[in-house]
């Protein structure tokens, strides 16, 4: 487990605040010097501890592209691992593309001791939707792992996005692509459990 220092946590609890803020507005707002920041925020970069990305909203509060989301939970067989998984789905360029078009979101996990793989699908419609899920991806997984390869499909319709990545709640507390100012640095999560309600 890695721990971070008191001005890594500072550091984070800004980056996560505003992604976009530079390494002079972080030492303003911190008082931790620039070129400590750099060196820092560097540090946490190359061991891969800072992610960024940006999300664009394409739901129907957004761009309006995708207006169906659903839950998919698909459970494999038993004797599929992670490694054949990533070997013969996540690795193909074939599967790359489609996913970054329809699938938001993706995890391996375990039910009933199957791997299985739970990921959010998004779609211009629900009826787009089924088509999706069972015109593309089940024929991709079967092609790919086996015939056979899936033991049960779950499912739940998704309806609002509530809170991502620990601190982002979309409706309450962003404001121009950022967690507005008036957001307690208290009730940013960087890495210890926030104690106080």
């Amino acid at each position: 487990m890695i721990e971070l220092d008191q001005q890594e946590e500072k550091i984070v609890r800004e980056l996560i605040r505003n992604p976009r803020i530079s390494d002079n507005q972080i030492s303003k707002r911190t008082r931790i010097p620039v070129m400590t920041v750099n060196r820092k925020r560097k540090n946490l970069e190359n061991k891969n501890l800072l992610t960024y990305y940006t999300n664009l909203d394409s739901g129907e509060t957004g761009t309006g592209m995708f207006n169906a989301k659903q839950l998919y939970i698909i459970k494999f067989k038993i004797g599929i691992t992670h490694e054949q998984y990533f070997k013969n789905v996540t690795l193909d360029s074939k599967f790359r593309g489609f996913k970054a078009t329809y699938v938001s979101l993706s995890y391996l996990g375990e039910k009933d001791g199957h791997l299985a793989l739970i990921m959010i699908v998004d779609a211009r419609s629900e009826s787009k939707l089924v088509d999706e899920f069972n015109g593309k991806l089940i024929p991709y997984f079967k092609e790919r792992l086996g015939e056979d390869c899936i033991r049960q499909v779950i499912t739940a319709k998704i309806t609002q996005t509530v809170r991502t990545q620990h601190n982002y709640l979309p409706k309450f507390n962003m404001e121009k692509g950022r967690i507005r100012d008036d957001w307690l640095d208290d009730w940013i999560f960087v890495g210890k459990e926030i104690e106080k309600a």
